[in-house]
């Protein structure tokens, strides 16, 4: 985003209202005429130089008809003309169109710039200038560029010169930031735009550029050159700005300009714009009217607010706001301010105050212009109170002090090149007695010489120390840390200054140097020269006697990185006719860095400074190298060495010291060795001497190599030869040799050869290398092996290997041999000869059969046919070798003959030729590989052939299911049946025709034969059966049987549902009635559908897709979603929760399988609402009245509705609250500062289903409020009722006040009108007693007149006229008071009186309280001004008093509240302890936290499984509760635990349990048209109460407290084994109805005892016996309707057993844990809020403060006595007197005590406990007190 002024969001991109062409200008427009016109900009693309076609131009773009008149104006609000038009409407302008030129600007605008340098130049432009700041601290020197602006900026202001710099270090108002702001005449947008060009210069801004100084005037001389132009180059105030801080807003409006410019350069937008590539040049200036803030969104600008207001009514001004300030900055600002404003005020001395500066012993001031010049600097902190000085107030700058403590003071000017003029003054500053008048600078203390030499001339005096004596001040201006050491005409005498030296004997030694080691030095001459070039040899004086002689120290030092070692020193002294003189230095050969230093120096003392000032010194610095080469040494040779291979000989060459160097010509070496041949190269000029290509050949003997000397000649040195000794090795392999040598070999064929192998170099040496392999391969036949062998460690060895076999070969055969060296391409191979002769070994088998008398060849691989089952025998078997020549079968050899076919051989027949019989396999798929095997130590040989059996006669068929075996009802099986004809082996017959298919049936049970087909296979000799389908019967495994001729064989299949056709829902039973449900419950069961077949056959088939279609006014929870069938064909959509309006809904179930829709159900869907469920709120109250401040609002009635729209009851009160606050605009949202009311207690019964809330406090300021009202619905949702809107008005009037309280007046009876003025424009109000303006309807008067506290006192003083009281129209309830005292009034002097104001309203009957303001009297009016000072400062006191003991006295109030809450939480906490040890719960005496957590969680586990344990639960769906009066169905009203009583009392009422019990007969009938009659119901308002028994009247055999006889079987009330979890009356009413006195009893037998002895005495009602059987009143028993069935058989229409007694144990223990670990962590944080609230009041912050109010009430007495207040008057009695009533304008209402005690108690309160509130209080008390303390009041919360 482009920079712009306000930090708002970045503006959209314009459009382009036409097409631009080359040459176009565009030109941005803002249309401004209207409020309401597009507030962005638009762009136009205009090539035409013509004004009057533009405007035509701009009209079509905006719409603006010809007749309408409108300006074009620049945004300098030049109006765009015919005349101009050219010149000002350039590419990339902005303007405006205006309905006039001095129209105010509407809404603010953004203009393009653009300026040049690169933004380091901006943001870093000031680092080195203000780094460069001797030691001082930079910041004020940046101020200090700004200050200059402001007085270049004011220069030409008639009135008051106006400059500000404030420190914003407020962090509530914001980040910190400095402003700079002047009341000069502003910059216009062009102005401002060259205000962020770097460098240019007020003397360069011409042409394009406009600024205030173009066409620079040099100013006229005035004195001091006090003439504001200081701000000459373009540079200081961008160089300060990004100095202090990272961005600098500039915001500015030229004198009589309707507009205000904004521009806003930072640093972060600067590196973003770079990063991103885009132009950083650019920027927006915003112009917008004055005051308008709008623009300004973050808030860490929010105190640019502030200051854009105070625009409102300045004429011209110019701000610089500096934000993003260096954290070292803002401290050193804070921590510095005296010294750093007094660094100003010395910098600006003069224009603060005049050409002759602050002379404080000056009779009277001059009257000069530069009085106007008003430059002032406040601070702003948080908490603090403001600083605040005005550098015309600062008496201790420098400047001051100079003028001040100067004895005297010479003036001077000079005038310099044309107009220059140079001031001066030299100010005398004498030492008196025994101390300095020279004024002491804390940036530079005085250190004072202490020299005893008398006689020495004292150059610099001690109290200035060493700084030059000049200060500079350019236009009147301090340049700072820019100074002048003096002027000729004031220097003292000349001292030594520098030093002359020349080399009279030659080998001079010339700077930086580098020279041979050894090269001398030659003598040096020196002469000592002063600033003059006069020559001297001692020190300026008359009596300095031998002592002060010069010498001059010659000192030669060498420099080594670790120390500089000293090796020459001399010291030369002048001989008076021959100069300073050193001798030639011959001895200098180290290598290195070395320094030649010549120092002046004290005689005797060998001083090199004098007087603090160091004497001429001159250093020489030169390098020494090393010489020409003399010598040589080998260097390190690289082993090892071997014949023929090249080695590289190293030499290091060396001077006459032994230095290394290196040779300067090209040498030819000369190697010598005895018994070799050597050759090598020449020796390069290099920076390394090597000899290289050293080659050598010779005889070694040995593969270890032998020992050489080797002599080495360098031609040309002095020491020219070197002798090393060097041992050579055999060279690298070059030759092979193989034997024997002879070149043809004869081997017998499969036989190996070895041969003998060497490895030579080149000169005949066997050698060695790693891996040196040998490679023989043979040619001349396939498969023939290679021979390899290792000579790596000899160079000789033995080369063998495999057989060399040849196939085959029936004669001599020729190989050749060719042998290689491996990986070496420098040696040749060698080929040798092989004659190969045939072996005598088996080479061949052959194999016959007997076919009768002829001999069949079966050869290898052949293939037998033979019949299955059947035996081959004669088979005959020979041997032969290669040359075809039969081989006998001897014993030995028989026994290397093998056979797969059998184990055991008959040798005998075996020599005969004879192999063992092959007995043919069974089945045909058998085939039998036969194999014959040779093998002996030469040979290996095989022959085999294959016998594959052929099928027998038919004897089987076989019946074979290709695929799977499964098919669907209604569908033909889709595999197929092949039925084949076999052998006896079951080998397929072969054989068969097509007619063998008439001779086979088929047959099943079920079997549909009408589509049946047989055909007859001719490729596989089968037939195949296809059409198999079954008639509708049942699905599972079927068996089909196939007959051929006196043959069968059988198949099974399986038999499965078909196709899916339609969509069931399975366990919903009647769906042809509504599914009643209430709103937001659950359906009464999971929707599970189930795909089945046309039949109802369930289909098993996954993946089909099922959806819910419904209404768009029904809502199911979970949403909605497609569901797939699992493997079973079954989708469970889950339950649902119903959320839809009252009425019937349609639930459609669809699904398709294989692009066909299925059948699918609807269900319909009874919504009804629910009773239970909060809607919303009803609220009722008298809305008639009107609300005074203070009063008592009108009894609200609250009231919960539910969807029935029924009032919903049994509510705990506490989950209703009444919330209050005050509307603000800006918010929309409930805020967090609200006021909250808690319910009223009940007075009777009727208000049941009501919450009142009565006589609550109305706020006690006035304004609009809103009221809601919310029910917790649970710990997160709660509902809100509508906002009520309440207009709170003033109360009655009770007393007069002003807007605020004024100071106490202190005046006198002078004749200066403002010295006698006792009130000036303070407006008084009426009042009522919460100090609301009030009585704006009433008209009267306010008399005036003055008291004294003292009744005796008579001397009253008088208003103007000489009258004692003023009367004052009150209109409005308000009055405007402007009073002054008479002249020469009477009144006692130093005195306190009191002005009263009493208010007269006729329309009121009862009087209001007067105003009081004490005032102080005087008949001096320069004792009335001291006094005035001294009565501010009391009234300052007492109001930081009254804040102090308002802050301490809600801190003890706050803590005594605190420490009521621990001690209610101990308790509480004590009471649960006691509760847990009723319940056998013992708690340790640590770690208490963790045993309840621990314990909690066991106990919950426990509980949990309790409740998982199986019990007996009634299955029988209950009806919706969709109204309050409905309780449900008689099955679920009660609970049974035991069993046996549960079975009997169920059956006994089947015929009731479906009956839905409603509270009145509306809802029973609702019900009954809902279900069109199908629903049995029971309404109670129906019942005949006085009929029913009495639950508590006792058993029929117990009479008026006695037995009449013992009864047998237990027997008890039916209803009293009945548990009742809800609506325990409405219950006992319909099952006293039900039951009546039916009896429970064990058996029949007992039952029949007990009514036989009842009926002796009374009427016996129905028995019940456990065992199931049932005796009716009649007396009638026996039979199947007298007998209960087992509970299965009941169908689910059972009481349900309740939870286990120990559930309810183990809850009631988890309620008192819960309950005790609240209070235990209510206790413990209720002591850290304690303790940390009593640690705060006792911290250091606390106790200053209390410090500080103790030296403010002793302050404050110091005060009264000065001012001689009266006793009756200084005490607090009197001052509530004279203030009755400190004034609250807050904002926010202030409960009063009570409900702040209230709320402070709700917060600990022991149903939830919430520490942070009274902490937040406590935070908000101080923060108060300490804000008002330091005059920044904030506003309160209720």
């Amino acid at each position: 985003m482009a920079a712009a002024a306000g930090g708002g969001r970045a503006p959209r991109r314009p459009a382009l209202l036409t097409p631009r062409g080359n040459g176009d200008r565009t030109v941005f427009l803002f249309d401004r005429r209207r409020e309401q016109a597009d507030s962005d900009e638009k762009v136009l693309s205009y090539g035409q130089d013509n004004y009057r076609a533009f405007r035509s131009a701009v009209c079509q773009a905006f719409g603006i008809s010809s007749n309408e008149t409108f300006v074009i104006t620049t945004t300098n609000r030049t109006e765009i003309t015919e005349d101009n038009f050219s010149k000002l409407v350039h590419d990339g302008v902005t303007l405006y169109l205006l309905q006039s030129v001095d129209q105010m600007l509407l809404l603010a605008t953004k203009e393009r710039i653009e300026f040049l340098p690169h933004y380091d130049t901006l943001v870093k432009s000031g680092m080195y200038e203000y780094y460069a700041s001797e030691g001082q601290n930079p910041l004020p020197f940046a101020l200090a560029e700004l200050i200059d602006n402001s007085l270049s900026a004011t220069s030409q202001n008639t009135g008051i010169r106006s400059i500000q710099i404030k420190l914003l270090f407020d962090d509530s108002q914001g980040k910190p930031a400095v402003a700079v702001i002047d009341n000069g005449s502003g910059m216009t947008s062009k102005q401002l735009n060259n205000w962020a060009v770097y460098r240019l210069s007020k003397f360069t801004r011409q042409g394009d550029f406009e600024s205030d100084h173009s066409g620079y005037v040099r100013p006229l001389p005035v004195p001091r050159s006090l003439n504001s132009d200081i701000s000459y180059f373009g540079v200081g105030g961008k160089q300060a700005v990004f100095f202090v801080g990272q961005s600098a807003r500039m915001i500015s409006k030229p004198a009589a300009s309707q507009d205000v410019h904004e521009l806003v350069l930072s640093k972060e937008d600067f590196e973003k714009k770079e990063k991103n590539k885009e132009a950083i040049y650019t920027g927006f200036i915003q112009n917008r009217k004055p005051s308008d803030s709008s623009h300004i969104t973050s808030d860490d600008e929010r105190f640019l607010h502030n200051l854009i207001l105070e625009e409102r009514d300045k004429e011209s001004f110019t701000a610089v706001v500096i934000t993003g300030v260096q954290p070292d900055h803002m401290q050193y600002l804070k921590n510095y301010f005296h010294l750093w404003t007094r660094q100003l005020a010395h910098i600006y001395h003069y224009y603060i105050h005049g050409p002759k500066g602050n002379e404080a012993n000056a009779v009277t001031k001059e009257i000069s212009p530069f009085n106007n010049i008003d430059i002032q600097i406040s601070m702003f902190e948080k908490g603090k109170v403001p600083k605040i000085v005005n550098l015309r107030e600062i008496k201790d700058d420098m400047q001051t002090l100079y003028i001040n403590t100067a004895a005297d003071s010479f003036e001077f000017k000079a005038h310099v090149e044309e107009e220059g003029i140079v001031e001066g003054i030299i100010r005398y500053h004498p030492f008196l007695y025994d101390k300095e008048t020279y004024p002491d600078d804390p940036c530079f203390p005085s250190r004072l010489n202490d020299d005893d030499d008398d006689d020495c001339f004292v150059v610099e005096k001690g109290a200035r120390g060493k700084r030059p004596i000049f200060e500079c001040f350019w236009n009147g201006r301090l340049i700072p840390y820019t100074t002048v050491e003096d002027f000729d005409w004031c220097a003292p005498p000349r001292l030594p200054d520098k030093l002359s030296v020349t080399w009279p004997e030659g080998d001079e030694l010339l700077p930086n140097e580098t020279r041979f080691a050894g090269t001398p030095i030659g003598a040096l001459r020196i002469e000592i020269l002063n600033k003059k070039g006069e020559a001297m040899q001692k020190l300026p004086g008359t009596s300095h006697g031998g002592s002060k002689k010069l010498l001059v120290e010659l000192k030669v030092i060498l420099h080594s990185p670790t120390e500089n070692k000293e090796i020459i020193s001399h010291i030369s002294q002048h001989g008076g006719k021959w100069p300073y003189w050193f001798k030639k230095m011959e001895n200098l050969q180290k290598l290195g860095n070395y320094s030649l230093k010549l120092q002046v120096v004290l005689n005797e003392s060998n001083a090199d400074t004098y007087a603090g000032r160091p004497l001429p010194s001159k250093v020489f610095k030169f390098t020494i190298v090393e010489g020409k080469p003399e010598k040589f040494v080998v260097g390190l040779l690289e082993l090892p060495f071997r014949i023929g291979v090249p080695f590289s000989i190293p030499l290091e060459l060396q001077d006459e010291f032994g230095h290394a160097t290196h040779l300067t010509n090209r040498i030819r070496p000369v190697l010598e060795a005895s018994g070799l041949t050597l050759k090598h190269e020449d020796i390069p000029v290099a920076a390394k001497c090597v000899i290289k290509g050293v080659t050598a050949k010779g005889c070694v003997n040995s593969c270890q190599g032998k020992n050489f000397n080797l002599k080495i000649t360098l031609p040309g040195l002095k020491e020219d030869t070197q002798v090393i000794k060097i041992r050579l090795q055999p060279g690298p392999p070059r030759q092979l040799k193989v034997k024997p040598d002879s070149e043809i070999l004869k081997i017998e064929n499969g036989t190996a050869f070895p041969f003998q192998v060497e490895v030579l170099d080149e000169s005949g040496n066997i050698t060695v290398q790693p891996e040196l392999i040998i490679h023989c391969k043979f040619l001349g036949a396939s498969d023939l092996p290679v021979y390899s062998v290792d000579c790596s460690n000899g160079g000789t060895n033995i080369l063998t290997g495999p057989v060399i076999h040849v196939q085959n070969i029936k004669k001599d055969h020729i190989l050749k041999a060719r042998f290689e060296v491996l990986n070496c391409k420098d040696v040749p191979p060698v080929e040798k000869i092989i004659k190969l002769l045939p072996s005598s070994h088996v080479a061949r088998l052959q194999v016959l059969s007997m076919n009768g008398q002829k001999a069949l060849q079966i050869k290898h691989q052949d293939e037998i046919s033979c019949v299955a089952g059947q035996v081959m025998n004669k088979l005959i078997f020979q041997m032969y070798d290669e040359a075809e020549r039969e081989i006998p079968i001897t014993a030995i050899a028989a026994e290397k003959i093998k056979v797969n076919w059998t184990p055991k051989i008959d040798r005998e027949l075996l020599m005969q030729g004879l192999l063992p019989d092959v007995k043919v396999p069974t089945s045909v798929k058998d085939v039998r590989y036969c194999l014959i095997t040779y093998l002996d130590e030469h040979v290996s040989l095989e022959s085999a052939f294959t016998v594959r059996p052929l099928p027998d006669e038919p004897k089987h068929i076989k019946c074979k299911l290709k695929g799977s075996n499964t098919l669907q009802m209604g569908e033909e099986l889709q595999s197929e049946i092949d039925v084949m004809i076999t052998d006896q082996f079951g080998n397929q017959v072969q054989t068969m025709t097509s007619t063998c298919v008439n001779s086979l049936g088929v047959s099943g049970p079920g079997l549909d034969k009408s589509n049946l087909k047989i055909t007859w296979q001719e490729s596989t000799q089968t037939m195949k059966v296809k059409g198999i389908r079954y008639k509708p019967c049942l699905l599972g495994s079927k068996e089909l049987c196939f007959a051929w001729r006196e043959f069968s064989d059988f198949i099974r299949v399986n038999l499965v549902a078909g196709s899916p056709a339609k969509l069931q829902i399975v366990d919903w039973p009647e769906l042809e009635k509504p599914v009643a449900v209430i709103n937001g419950r659950e359906l009464q069961r999971p929707l599970i559908v189930q795909l089945c077949d046309q039949w109802g056959n369930p289909t098993p088939e996954p993946n089909v897709k099922v959806n819910l279609t419904k209404s768009s006014n029904l809502k199911l929870v979970p949403s909605n979603q497609q569901h797939k069938t699992d493997d079973t064909g079954r989708a469970n959509l889950g339950v649902f929760t119903i959320h839809a309006p009252r009425g019937e809904h349609i639930l459609q179930l669809k699904a398709s399988y294989n692009k066909t829709i299925l059948d699918c159900l609807a269900i319909t869907i009874n919504v009804l609402p629910d009773p239970e469920k909060p809607v919303c709120l009803n609220v009722k109250y008298d809305k008639s009245p009107s609300f005074p401040a203070g009063g008592t609002f009108p009894d609200f009635m609250v009231s919960v509705l539910s969807e029935d729209d029924t009032i919903i009851k049994n509510i705990n009160p506490a989950r209703i609250s009444m919330k209050m606050w005050e509307a603000q605009s800006s918010r929309v949202r409930t805020p967090i500062d609200v006021t909250t009311f808690s319910c009223s207690k009940v007075k009777d019964d009727k208000e049941d289903s009501f919450f009142y809330f009565r006589d609550k406090v109305v706020p006690e300021r006035e304004g609009t409020y809103i009221i809601q009202f919310t029910f917790a619905m649970d710990k997160t949702n709660m509902l809100n009722s509508e906002q009520i809107i309440v207009e709170v008005v003033p109360n009655d009037p009770v007393r007069l006040l002003p807007d605020s309280l004024p100071a106490t007046p202190a005046v006198s009876n002078v004749r200066a009108l403002t010295s006698r003025t006792l009130v000036k424009d303070l407006y008084l109000h009426l009042m009522d007693e919460y100090n609301n303006h009030t009585g704006l309807d009433l008209v009267g008067r306010v008399i005036a007149k003055i008291k004294s506290p003292n009744e005796e006192d008579i001397e009253i003083p008088q208003f103007q006229g000489k009258v004692s009281t003023v009367e004052f129209p009150l209109e409005s309830g308000s009055a405007q008071i402007n009073l002054v005292l008479a002249e020469d009034s009477p009144g006692r002097d130093s005195t306190e009186y009191i002005l009263v104001f009493e208010p007269h309203l006729p329309a009121l009957k009862k009087p209001l309280e007067p105003y009081c303001l004490s005032f102080m009297f005087y008949n001096d009016s320069k004792k009335q001004q001291l006094m005035a000072t001294l009565t501010r400062e009391k009234d300052q006191l007492s109001k930081s008093i009254d804040l102090y003991r308002k802050m301490f006295d809600t801190t003890n109030q706050l803590i005594a509240e605190m420490k009521c809450q621990v001690k209610e939480a101990e308790t509480r906490e004590a009471l649960l302890k006691n509760e847990l040890k009723m319940h056998q719960i013992e708690l340790p005496q640590m770690n208490i936290l963790q045993y309840v957590d621990s314990l909690l969680k066991q106990k919950m586990l426990e509980q949990e499984g309790v409740m998982k344990q199986p019990r007996r639960a009634c299955t029988l769906p209950n009806y919706p509760k969709g109204n309050q009066n409905i309780l449900g169905k008689i099955a679920h009203l009660a609970q049974i635990e035991d069993n046996e009583a549960a079975k009997v009392i169920s059956w006994h009422l089947a015929s009731d349990m479906d009956c839905v019990v409603t509270l009145t007969t509306e809802a029973a009938r609702s019900i009954f048209d809902e279900t069109q009659g199908r629903q049995q119901v029971l309404p109670l308002d129906s019942i005949y109460k006085k009929t029913l028994p009495d639950w508590s009247r006792p058993l029929p055999h117990l009479r008026n407290g006695r037995t009449f006889f013992r009864p047998i079987g237990n027997p008890v009330f039916a209803r009293d084994l009945l548990t009742f979890p809800d609506n325990v009356e409405h219950c006992q009413t319909v099952f006293g109805m039900l039951l009546g006195d039916t009896i429970i009893i064990d058996n029949l037998d007992a039952a029949n005892h007990y009514r036989k002895e009842v009926v002796k005495i009374t009427h016996c009602p129905t028995l019940l016996t456990r065992e199931g059987d049932r005796i009716r009143s009649n007396g009638k028993f026996g039979g199947l309707q007298n007998k209960a069935p087992p509970m299965d058989k009941l169908r689910g229409m059972v009481f349900g057993a309740p939870m286990p007694k120990l559930y309810s144990t183990f809850s009631a223990q988890i309620d008192l844990l819960q309950q005790y670990r609240a209070a235990v962590i209510k206790l413990d944080s209720v002591n850290k809020d304690l303790d940390l609230h009593l640690q705060s009041l006792n911290a250091p912050e606390m106790q200053k403060k209390k410090q500080e109010l103790a030296e403010q009430e002793k302050s404050l007495k110091l005060v009264k006595q000065k001012l001689g207040m009266t006793p009756a008057l200084s005490d607090k009695g009197a001052e509530s007197l004279l203030q009755p009533i400190m004034l609250d304008m807050s904002d926010t209402p202030i409960p009063p005590k009570r409900i702040r005690r209230d709320t402070v108690r709700k917060s600990y309160s022991s149903e939830d406990w919430i520490p942070s509130p009274a902490k937040q209080h406590q935070q908000q008390v101080l923060q108060m007190a300490t804000s008002e303390l330091n005059g920044t009041p904030r506003k309160r919360k209720a």
